[in-house]
Formats: C-alpha cells, structure tokens, sequence
C-alpha cells in the first residue's frame, strides 16, 4: 500500500485511467464484433468508417499498438469488401 501523499493520488489516477482503457477496449471490440456480424455490404460500408475510428483513438491513447491497429483496420476492411453486394 502507498504510504506518500502523491503515491495514493497517482493510485487514484492510475485506477480511473484503467478503468476508462478498459472501457474504451471492450465498446471497441464490441463494435468490432457487431461490424462481423453484418452480411450486407451497404450496412457494413456504413458502419466501417465508425469502428475504424474507433481503432484509430484506442491506437492514438496508447490502448493498442499502432501496428495492431493497422492489423485489425486492414482484416475488417477486406472482410467488407468481400461482402456480396446487396
């Protein structure tokens, strides 16, 4: 346990700023998830360029690697294109 002042404040930011990462993941994997879901191209074109962003925040705060970013941003947006058109 912390015993100096600025140790339990860094604690406490520590603490917020995890918990706020963790939220930010899970929505984006959630969005990510529901982008794999959809079957018609139309929905999904629609719905790509938010989960994109999505990825491209979690990369800018450091959440994830900027290569993992551009992973996961390149397997979802061939996964659209390879959508049939409807």
């Amino acid at each position: 346990m912390a015993n100096h002042k600025a140790t339990k404040k860094d604690m406490r930011q520590a603490a917020k700023r995890r918990d706020r990462n963790r939220y930010y993941g899970k929505t984006t994997r959630n969005a990510i998830r529901d982008l794999k879901v959809i079957t018609d191209k139309k929905g999904a074109k629609e719905e790509f360029p938010s989960v994109e962003g999505m990825i491209d925040k979690l990369a800018k705060r450091g959440i994830i690697h900027k290569n993992k970013a551009a992973n996961l941003k390149s397997k979802l947006a061939k996964r659209v294109n390879a959508l049939a058109t409807a």
